[in-house]
């Protein structure tokens, strides 16, 4: 098979490296990460081989949902710095020869900020039709309902909230306090590319990670959702509110101000299981988003009414490896393009979704995983904490209290409200699948220095003789296990086994990152085997992963069977584990690479 010859970017072959602000590096002791924590870093980043930095909400909040409800893009976060900290970071990622997203949040704001506070004053406000406000609707006996029964992304309520002054509902597909921007306005839509966009490419911000991308033109008769949880009057409503019939119409308008600067683009693309849709996104002709993340693979296991409504490990690995294909499918064929990833903020630790987090097996899991991504093809996104290997924090010494993220403490509590606070089956159940696929697991502070205080989240304050605060969420319970400082200098370290393989990958990106993929065994349930195939006939890479605790042997596929009859030669060029095991042997959790010549 002959791959269908792409065209090579930079920005395809780079790695990216994302940080959450508030966790990353407390420069100033007062327990919440900053600007200046994240400047005093760059060395590190950029020492792992990391192309571009990516940051998330670093703007003016109440941070009601930690950044994402913006009152202010044109403003830093206090705790977090100013603008001209900022500033400063930029031009100081630049001098290390890497490139910087910010994320751009843009479906909602937060109903602190002044276009909404203004919206609301009254319904002859100029800025009224800047927000999606509803009447309400009236049952038989006359009781006040929602326009609709969609529900809300966070808990199990509307996503409608009634405003008494103005006798009006106004949409929120998250919070309350993030009520979602009416795209149908011109006006509004010129007023967000300013603000939002021109204000920090003016800076010389490189691109943004574009939030919810398909959530700003919803249909225009706002349908009721098909009801699939009959327990709740509202009912989970993606499949309506994302793609809408505009939402080609506005990224295309948006490009024409990126294209201007330059910059890149990821956009978040969830609901969206039809490739041929997705495609629609990422089509270099389509001109709109240069790549998207698909959420196929870190929602395996999830529950299909709310996420939290499942068990611990409720898939097997052929789900896995499906989920995988269908991202990688992306680009068999067609001009566009695709990304790589396992974690982000929203997402629960890989090595704990996806291996074995016992201490006997969790350096293994972590380093399968990073070889595992750097043999797919796309553009590789890296978390904070993923190249050390961190795992989710221990059920029993992380109560459920100090969870709080507002998606955990919501479905907890309608947990209590339907079951009762005294039930404690259902709690378990639902402290269960909170500890397992809980977003607070991303947003742990990073453990710099196990010997230090509070992880050595605010080391270069504590060094200084700073009075240190504890850090705004409590640290993780192994950062004396799992840290940075221990894992600096030895060789055998899952940070240093991430910094192998992503020169691996920069090494071999005509295969890695070009390359076709193909999964040879579909249905086995303990080994992942696939081939990445060339654009030209002429060397492939075979990928050969075991995802047991248990040793495990395959057979070698034909030449044939591989598509590369002309191969001659298997040559293994990379192992999870130390020393040559031999062909057709895998110790638990290995993962090797051979090269087809």
């Amino acid at each position: 098979m002959t791959v269908t010859a792409r065209d090579k970017q930079w920005w395809k072959q780079a790695v990216v490296y994302q940080i959450y602000p508030a966790s990353f590096c407390d420069s100033n002791g007062d327990g919440i990460g900053d600007l200046p924590g994240i400047t005093s870093k760059l060395d590190y980043i950029a020492s792992l081989g990391v192309d571009v930095i990516w940051i998330c909400p670093m703007y003016d909040s109440p941070q009601v949902d930690m950044g994402y409800d913006i009152s202010n893009y044109e403003d830093i976060y206090r705790p977090y710095g100013t603008v001209q900290d900022m500033e400063t970071l930029i031009k100081e990622t630049h001098a290390r020869g890497m490139r910087i997203m910010l994320d751009l949040v843009i479906n909602h704001t937060s109903d602190q900020h002044a276009w909404f506070k203004e919206s609301r004053a009254s319904k002859d406000s100029p800025k009224r039709d800047w927000y999606v406000w509803r009447p309400a609707k009236y049952s038989p006996t006359g009781e006040r309902l929602p326009p609709n029964n969609w529900r809300c992304n966070f808990g199990g309520g509307s996503a409608w909230e009634w405003e008494e002054e103005t006798q009006e509902y106004y949409l929120h597909l998250f919070a309350t306090e993030q009520p979602d921007l009416n795209w149908e306005n011109a006006e509004t839509r010129k007023a967000i590319y300013a603000s939002a966009m021109e204000f920090w490419l003016d800076r010389d911000v490189d691109g943004f990670r574009v939030d919810t991308v398909n959530m700003y033109s919803k249909p225009p008769t706002l349908p009721d959702a098909p009801i699939v949880d009959p327990e709740t009057p509202y009912q989970p409503a993606g499949l309506i509110y994302c793609n809408g019939p505009r939402m080609h119409e506005f990224l295309t308008e948006m490009n024409v101000i990126l294209e201007k600067y330059g910059a890149i683009t990821v956009g978040e693309l969830p609901c969206t299981p039809d490739t041929q849709r997705v495609l629609k996104y990422v089509s270099a002709k389509a001109k709109q988003l240069n790549m998207v993340f698909q959420f196929d693979v870190v929602d395996v296991g999830m529950g299909k009414t709310h996420k939290f409504e499942t068990t611990p490990r409720n898939f097997t690995l052929p789900d896995f490896k499906a989920a995988i294909d269908l991202t990688q499918a992306l680009i068999r064929g067609t001009d566009g393009w695709s990304t790589v990833f396992l974690e982000n903020h929203d997402q629960a630790r890989s090595v704990s979704r996806f291996t074995d987090d016992r201490p006997e097996y969790r350096v293994r899991g972590a380093k399968l995983l990073a070889l595992m991504e750097a043999c797919l093809s796309g553009t590789q996104y890296v978390y904070q904490g993923q190249e050390i290997g961190l795992v989710n924090v221990p059920k029993d010494s992380y109560p459920v209290e100090n969870y709080l993220d507002i998606d955990s403490s919501l479905f907890y509590n309608m947990v209590k409200e339907r079951y009762g606070a005294d039930n404690k089956v259902e709690l378990d159940k639902a402290f269960a699948a909170v500890q397992y696929l809980a977003r607070d697991h991303a947003r742990v502070p990073i453990p710099w220095n196990g010997k230090a205080k509070y992880g050595g989240f605010s080391e270069a304050a504590e060094k200084a003789g700073k009075e240190v605060a504890q850090p705004w969420m409590k640290p993780h319970p192994l950062a004396g296990e799992i840290n940075v400082a221990s894992q600096l200098d030895d060789p055998d370290s899952v940070l240093a086994f991430w910094r192998k393989m992503l020169r691996f990958r920069r090494d071999h990106a005509d295969l890695l990152v070009y390359g076709d993929f193909k999964d040879l065994c579909p249905q086995d349930k303990d080994l992942f085997m696939f081939v990445k195939e060339p654009e030209h006939s002429g060397e492939g890479v075979l990928v050969v992963l075991n995802f047991t605790t248990e040793e495990q042997t395959w057979a070698v596929p034909s030449f044939a069977e591989l598509g590369m009859p002309h191969a001659r030669e298997l040559v293994p060029i990379m192992t999870t584990h130390g020393g040559k095991s031999p062909v057709g042997q895998l110790a638990a959790f290995e993962g090797q690479v051979y090269l087809l010549k």
